[in-house]
């Protein structure tokens, strides 16, 4: 799967702007560093190195540049490697030249996004080369930090995944509780039909392979079997092939089993672990005063 690594892309317009509204509060939470204005003086410069320290994808880079600029327009920061990048353990991977209060004030602002972003690239990156060779797309979910999901699905694409939903309204949901409220699946699918116009594609949750027939018969767009055993699944597959109907497997996927999903013919399957289970990359910032 190839890695999507468009930043300017991806953070358009009002994205952009909720990203530096993020930034922002990420700068107020920590106030100002009185350590160094009192250890420096206003005009004291250095020039400051961002080492991976570990076998990482870089990931976060242009918010290097974003963070600096909010800081009185701060630091002229250098890329070593590109956005996206799978680097070695002790690699350099950017540079800042500038005040040096500034930058220490940026430091752990810097590598807090940095090692977040990297982590979710990395884990993402090791569920995709366990179905790299099939037609499989590997999705993540909306199990995100809140306030940080865009930050979060654009580090998935660098590594290697595709984003489901970016939010309640692109595509909809029917779960056990809207289903029932409607009375059946084929109910609920002809209400949001009935109710939007153009109405955004229609997921449903299915359990059963009872559910997945229903679905298909109200004319899904998308099927999720979830949390169903291997059987049942082999079975819904049969039955979304055969209506051309997507589907999607959830629940319970892991690194151990889900080459052997990927090898069933799902046309995606989605992990929640890829944003709320990633190990944090580690990077440090050297400084030269």
């Amino acid at each position: 799967m190839k890695k999507q690594n468009d930043f300017k892309n991806f953070f358009h317009a009002g994205i952009m702007d909720h990203l530096e509204d993020l930034i922002r509060l990420a700068l107020q939470e920590d106030g100002q560093d009185l350590t160094s204005m009192a250890v420096f003086s206003p005009g004291d410069k250095c020039r400051a190195v961002i080492k991976a320290k570990q076998k990482t994808i870089v990931a976060g880079l242009p918010l290097v540049r974003i963070i600096l600029d909010k800081i009185a327009g701060e630091g002229r920061p250098g890329f070593l490697v590109q956005e996206g990048d799978l680097v070695d353990p002790n690699t350099p991977v950017a540079s800042i030249r500038g005040g040096t209060c500034k930058i220490l004030q940026a430091e752990r602002i810097i590598l807090n996004f940095m090692a977040r972003l990297s982590g979710i690239a990395n884990l993402t990156r090791a569920y995709t080369q366990k179905i790299e060779d099939t037609d499989v797309r590997l999705l993540d979910t909306r199990k995100t930090t809140p306030g940080h999901r865009y930050l979060e699905k654009y580090a998935v694409r660098l590594g290697g995944g595709m984003n489901h939903r970016m939010d309640l309204e692109e595509m909809l949901m029917l779960k056990d509780n809207h289903i029932d409220q409607a009375g059946s699946i084929e109910q609920a699918v002809q209400t949001l039909r009935n109710t939007y116009h153009p109405c955004p594609p229609i997921e449903v949750e299915c359990r059963r392979i009872d559910d997945v027939l229903e679905a298909v018969r109200a004319g899904s767009d998308r099927i999720m079997l979830d949390n169903m055993g291997m059987d049942e699944i082999r079975h819904s597959l049969k039955i979304t092939r055969q209506s051309g109907v997507e589907s999607e497997i959830s629940g319970g996927v892991n690194l151990d089993n889900i080459r052997d999903l990927a090898l069933m013919g799902p046309t995606f399957i989605s992990v929640g672990a890829l944003t709320h289970s990633a190990v944090a990359a580690d990077y440090s910032m050297g400084m030269e005063i």
